[in-house]
This record gives C-alpha cells, structure tokens and sequence, in this order.
C-alpha cells in the first residue's frame, strides 16, 4: 500500500509545486545514479536525517527503509553507529524516533 505523505508536505507542494518537482527530482536522480540498492539508501538519508536531527525526515526514511525490506535491528543499527560521530544525546533522540516508527509497524 502507497505511503501517504506527511500533511506539511502536501502543503509545501501544493504551494510551491515546482520546487517541490525540482526536489524531488533531484532526490530520484542521486538515487539512481550509483549503485547503492533502495533499503541502502534510505539507511543512508535515514543515518543523514538522525545527524541533522530532523525529527520528521528520521521518522520518514526510518518508514521507507522498513518498506524497501531493512529489518528494525538493521534500522536502529544505521543510528547506533551515529554515536561516535555525533554524540550519544544525538543518537538516542533519533533512536526514540526510530522506536516510535518501529514500535508502530511491529
């Protein structure tokens, strides 16, 4: 089943549908000029996310990783590993993230 966008999200491209086009655009073409599989990926934009604490972008690749086959030990793995880069209080606000997305689906 297709995955419903955040309701701020459909806010933003409805009114700025051509940046929001552009963005996405931009998103689909990185994705795809390697040779990184999909889970790989959102593994990646999900540990970038948790980084940058980006409480919603974490919860949304977080979703996507889970549906593109990563398993929740290999989800809260991708944060884990953040700590020596960007503090233990970094990684466990972004792992109740995660926990919350987990604890959802499972």
């Amino acid at each position: 089943m297709p995955r419903t966008p955040h309701e701020h999200y459909l806010k933003l491209r409805e009114r700025y549908p051509e940046v929001v086009a552009a963005v996405e655009a931009l998103g689909a073409a990185a994705k795809t000029s390697g040779p990184l599989d999909e889970k790989t990926v959102h593994l990646i934009q999900l540990a970038a996310a948790a980084a940058i604490m980006s409480h919603g972008a974490t919860h949304s690749h977080a979703i996507r990783a889970l549906e593109a086959g990563a398993t929740p030990e290999e989800v809260r793995h991708a944060v884990m590993v953040l700590t020596g880069t960007v503090g233990f209080p970094t990684a466990a606000a972004a792992m109740s993230w995660v926990d919350d997305v987990i604890e959802k689906r499972y």
